[in-house]
């Protein structure tokens, strides 16, 4: 659909709130939306110039478009909420989870038994969590069965059958990890406060069951009952040791939902942290795929609600870093400036960017341990991501190299088939630059490099990776055109922090998605020419290859260059010094004679 074809079609969209839904012309549901005004929402689609290609490929496959009103922006946010989980359409953001969480269910019975469990039967039990680690249930329920004894059995206890002596009490009972209601040996009174010290004890809320076991361990004290009393103080230091393994910021704070985001390319990282009487007691990191263009603002609110669906979650409060918009009702929305909820966003964007952080390291790891065949799938990969001619089988890396300002070195590795080839690897000592000019050093390398394998007749790699910005790129296309090799071989600038690539003539930028194979193998190029080109450096000033320029200086030494290279990082910020800046280092009448040479090195 055109924006003109929209033009014939938008005066039949409402200003009312509602929710969006575009068709591609088979009928297939591409994506849903929601919008405070729906002509205004669905209209800038057809309007605006697009950063991003998904979007624009969105919009051009756009055949039909339908909506629903709603009363509110907070049912429309519901809505999207509900038929995003629905459909899955492609260019939204995917909320399924396939993970089944484990709960721990109370039995609908006479005397129930308590155990762990995947599936909810609709049977009137009770089902508490779900909770996101198996192994955090595992030792809920070892705790459990340390501090209230439980009936393991499936005996139908029922009065009736009590009462006629059908059941006997099994090993359980002389363990004393039962007491015996099968044979009417514990009533279902004092059977049912277990079940209720249960629940307090899975929210989190150990003050009433901590009042309990006080309670009785001083009747039983009363009634010289020392034994019992020992016993019952044995479960308080039980219960007191468990709870130290939680995570508690304040018993003053009530239940809250914290959550934090972390954004990486095309992937989002969400972490929840379900805090009850001041305890953390659930903790949950999930990763979405955001289609669009999506803010975090945006993605933040929808993974909220599913997460919160999920861990049926009651809080009436949710701390986030940021404003959102937020459609549940009575729901306390807060930005914490400082104190216990400071401290526990801060813990969450600490767990987020651990849980990317480590996904990370999982997939370069996966990336090392290819096989040849899935190298070459992945540099396949590579070709289509970076719309290469061929596939980059000989692959070749530059970076920059240098000591606080001072000192550049250069290197180059080589990766052929996937695989580093390290025979092929090269330092580079600049000789043509003075000082510090990073595309003057890369024109210089990148010259003299291919200079060398032409005139060696040497294959020329089908990929050359700039580890820069466009200056670098240029830098080393110049190199090329002096050599006229420009055309031989595909050129990429790699920008240091974004992981965004650069190609000659473009003003736009393009990324690769960030968990994809052919971007790890590429950082796995970039880390590789950083290493390389890092040891060198220190290599040669191990070797006192490297000698401070200041030392050149008559009347100054290799203490007092040392001092001034340590203060002011590197002579170019030196220059930029006052002389009452340089004295409180080195004194006046040194730096008389520093500023003299700094002098004569400006004007020549």
């Amino acid at each position: 659909m055109t924006a003109a074809d929209f033009q014939h079609i938008a005066t039949t969209i409402p200003h009312k709130p509602g929710i969006y839904k575009y068709y591609d012309a088979s009928h297939q549901l591409l994506y849903v939306g929601k919008a405070k005004d729906l002509r205004k929402r669905v209209s800038s689609y057809f309007a605006k110039t697009f950063t991003g290609y998904k979007t624009f490929e969105l919009v051009k496959r756009i055949e039909s478009i339908e909506f629903t009103i709603v009363d509110s922006e907070q049912d429309a946010f519901l809505l999207e909420n509900v038929l995003i989980k629905q459909y899955q359409p492609r260019y939204n953001i995917n909320l399924k989870d396939d993970k089944t969480y484990p709960y721990i269910v109370i039995k609908k019975e006479p005397f129930p038994r308590v155990f762990l469990t995947r599936q909810k039967v609709i049977d009137g039990s009770e089902y508490l969590g779900p909770f996101s680690s198996v192994g955090r249930v595992r030792e809920l329920l070892h705790f459990i069965k340390q501090y209230i004894p439980l009936r393991t059995c499936k005996l139908a206890l029922t009065e009736n059958n009590i009462q006629k002596h059908k059941f006997k009490v099994c090993l359980e009972y002389h363990l004393g990890n039962c007491k015996g209601p099968c044979e009417g040996l514990q009533t279902e009174q004092d059977y049912n406060n277990g079940i209720q010290q249960i629940r307090e004890i899975l929210k989190g809320n150990l003050s009433p069951v901590m009042q309990r076991l006080k309670l009785e361990m001083q009747n039983h004290a009363a009634n010289l009952a020392f034994e019992k009393a020992a016993a019952i103080k044995s479960k308080m230091d039980y219960l007191e040791n468990y709870q130290a393994k939680s995570v508690i910021v304040s018993k003053h704070l009530n239940n809250i939902d914290v959550f934090a985001i972390e954004k990486a390319g095309n992937t989002a990282f969400i972490n929840y942290l379900m805090v009850n009487y001041g305890t953390i007691v659930q903790t949950h990191t999930r990763k979405v795929e955001i289609q669009l263009e999506e803010t975090e603002a945006e993605v933040l609110p929808l993974v909220i609600l599913d997460i919160r669906k999920t861990f049926n979650s009651l809080s009436k409060e949710i701390v986030v870093p940021f404003e959102i918009e937020y459609p549940e009702q009575d729901i306390i929305i807060t930005v914490p400036k400082a104190g216990d909820k400071k401290k526990l966003l801060e813990l969450s964007i600490k767990n987020v960017s651990y849980f990317k952080d480590e996904l990370k390291k999982k997939k370069t790891l996966h990336i090392t341990t290819k096989s040849e065949a899935d190298l070459m799938q992945v540099l396949e990969e590579v070709k289509q991501y970076l719309h290469l001619q061929e596939t980059p089988t000989h692959i070749e890396c530059f970076d920059n190299s240098n000591f606080q300002g001072s000192y550049p070195v250069s290197a180059m590795v080589c990766f052929k088939n996937g695989l580093p080839s390290k025979k092929d690897y090269r330092h580079f000592n600049v000789k043509t630059v003075k000082g510090i000019n990073d595309f003057a050093t890369m024109n210089e390398v990148v010259f003299r490099r291919y200079k060398r394998l032409k005139e060696e007749n040497q294959p020329l790699p089908q990929l050359v990776i700039i580890d820069g910005g466009k200056g670098q790129l240029h830098a080393a296309l110049e190199a090329l055109s002096d050599l006229n090799l420009l055309g031989s071989m595909n050129v990429v600038g790699l920008a240091k922090n974004e992981e965004e690539f650069f190609f000659p003539g473009d003003s736009d930028s393009l990324k690769i998605p960030w968990d994809s194979d052919s971007l790890l193998l590429i950082r796995r190029i970039r880390d590789e020419v950083h290493r390389f080109g890092i040891t060198f450096h220190r290599n040669k000033r191990s070797a006192g290859i490297f000698k401070n320029e200041l030392e050149q200086i008559p009347g100054i030494g290799k203490t007092t260059a040392d001092n001034l290279l340590k203060h002011f990082k590197s002579i170019k910020n030196l220059q930029t010094k006052d002389k009452s800046a340089i004295e409180a280092v080195i004194g006046p009448a040194k730096t008389k004679l520093v500023l003299l040479y700094l002098n004569e090195k400006g004007q020549a």
